[in-house]
């Protein structure tokens, strides 16, 4: 087990390399320029080169990143071009709004998913399974933002019952900071519920159908053990799975939510950063969720040897 998560981590290198060499360049190439923005609509071509200069975006694209390659290796992502702050300490500010809605999103979809697929299983082609599928059909195929919109106008707008839009943070009271989370986790985390009850329902349905779950019905075993001690745990290997993978759903749902319930979190901060072609933030932001996908993809693969006794590294 050491030996596999010592290679593994050795191999984060090479993926991380790949990620901050991809982006950088993309960046740099693709069209708009952040001297042109700075300087004004009204700025002369003398005066957006003056910016453009100031900032060293006049220096060859290949000792631009050389210079970004070395501050990352000491720790910095380098600093923003418009707040001409450090992008780490941007990136601190705004981590506590996404963090939240990440783990509150996690919570509903998990707590949620899981049971209603287990069911779906253990009901299959009855009433309950075909509500449920249905259910899960609908809630993957509507976009993030139009579910957004719709509860907004609901629960916020019409029954006043939640807020329209903003964060509050826990120091400001814990129920506000409930409040505020409650809408946008829901909005976005329907889809993946909806892809954690599918995967559930299909791997259960397959341990279902073994000798031992047989064998332990005949025994006359309570039906809630079965599912839970006997089915849910052997079927838990592709939940776990998804459930991981589905953390890329999140990262990108997250920036599509916090632009529409106005949350200041790492989403917004990312939608602001390429609108302003600010490349330091940009840069910093997505070497970060690749960091976190990395990171995740390690877990799930450490999980398994605790899951699935005949794995072997």
């Amino acid at each position: 087990m050491t030996a596999y998560i010592i290679r593994r981590l050795f191999a984060v290198v090479p993926v991380m390399a790949v990620v901050a060499l991809f982006v950088f360049f993309l960046l740099r190439f693709a069209p708009g320029d952040p001297a042109a923005i700075i300087a004004g609509d009204d700025a002369t071509t003398e005066a957006i080169e003056a910016v453009r200069v100031k900032l060293g975006l006049d220096r060859p694209v290949v000792e631009q990143f050389a210079v970004w390659v070395w501050g990352l290796a000491h720790g910095d992502l380098g600093v923003s071009i418009f707040s001409n702050l450090a992008v780490t300490r941007l990136i601190a500010q705004r981590l506590e709004p996404t963090l939240a809605l990440t783990l509150s999103t996690l919570f509903v979809a998990v707590a949620l998913a899981i049971p209603l697929g287990v069911v779906a299983a253990w009901k299959a082609r009855k009433l309950v399974d075909r509500l449920a599928m249905g259910f899960a059909v609908l809630g993957f195929a509507m976009p993030v933002f139009v579910l957004a919109y719709v509860l907004i106008y609901f629960f916020a707008v019409r029954w006043q019952l939640l807020p329209v839009q903003g964060y509050s943070p826990i120091a400001e009271g814990f129920w506000p900071f409930v409040q505020s989370l409650i809408l946008p986790s829901v909005a976005l985390g329907v889809t993946y519920m909806a892809l954690i009850a599918r995967i559930t329902r299909a791997s259960m349905l397959e341990v279902l159908q073994q000798d031992y779950i047989r064998t332990a019905n005949a025994k006359g075993l309570a039906t809630d053990r079965v599912l839970l001690l006997h089915a849910l745990k052997n079927a838990a290997v592709p939940i776990v799975t998804v459930i991981g993978i589905g953390i890329a759903l999140l990262i990108s749902g997250v920036v599509i939510t916090e632009t529409v319930f106005n949350i200041p979190g790492l989403g917004r901060l990312t939608v602001d950063a390429v609108l302003k072609r600010d490349y330091p933030i940009v840069q910093g932001l997505i070497l970060v969720f690749a960091a976190v996908k990395v990171v995740i993809n390690l877990m799930i693969d450490i999980s398994y040897a605790f899951l699935d006794p005949r794995i072997r590294y």
